[in-house]
């Protein structure tokens, strides 16, 4: 092989491991997916302002370069778009990259992408379900760190009592509400934003 095609194979290699992304209009704002050759690195929630939701893509995965994804991202796109219009989507089969995420977290990930929309968990209950009752308080720190919103939808995981607990997008717990407003999650209108 030529030293000019060597150059280029290592080149495409390192190509398909870069990040790339895309933004895509859903009924909630402007969202992007993140991928590499491994899978979804990300979601992005909307920022509000375009520019915005670029620039924090920027920050949280460095050397992100905007790409046409594949045929299996445009499905995401279309699933995700349609569950935001309140359509009942099964995201579950979309490819994760889980590289670095902690074995705790993808046990805590892989739960909460099981709940189906208009359903919820709370922490506790997903502690329960790890067989670790008293790690609720773990559950909501690693779904705090959740690279994946919507895919892994912890919006669909709540505080005990009846309280929608934190969220970590735009907007915030109020945000969750909408969200779970859209999927028809009985009772979202009344959960509560704040802690007693």
């Amino acid at each position: 092989m030529a030293r000019g095609q060597v150059e280029r194979s290592r080149t495409s290699c390192l190509r398909t491991r870069m990040p790339s992304c895309t933004l895509f209009d859903t009924a909630i704002g402007r969202c992007g997916l993140i991928w590499n050759d491994r899978g979804l690195a990300g979601v992005q929630l909307p920022e509000g302002e375009e520019a915005a939701t670029r620039a924090r893509m920027g920050r949280r995965w460095p050397g992100v370069a905007p790409a046409h994804p594949p045929v299996e991202l445009l499905a995401a796109i279309r699933d995700i778009t349609a569950l935001l219009a309140g359509e009942q989507c099964d995201l579950r089969g979309i490819v994760l990259d889980e590289t670095g995420v902690p074995p705790f977290h993808r046990r805590v990930y892989g739960i909460a992408r099981a709940i189906p929309p208009g359903s919820t968990l709370t922490y506790g209950e997903i502690a329960t379900r790890l067989g670790d009752p008293g790690s609720a308080r773990a559950v909501g720190q690693a779904l705090g760190q959740n690279p994946w919103p919507l895919v892994v939808p912890c919006h669909r995981v709540l505080a005990a009592g009846g309280k929608l607990g934190g969220f970590s997008a735009v907007g915030g717990a109020e945000f969750k509400r909408r969200l779970l407003l859209i999927e028809g999650a009985p009772l979202a209108a009344e959960l509560s934003l704040f802690d007693d």
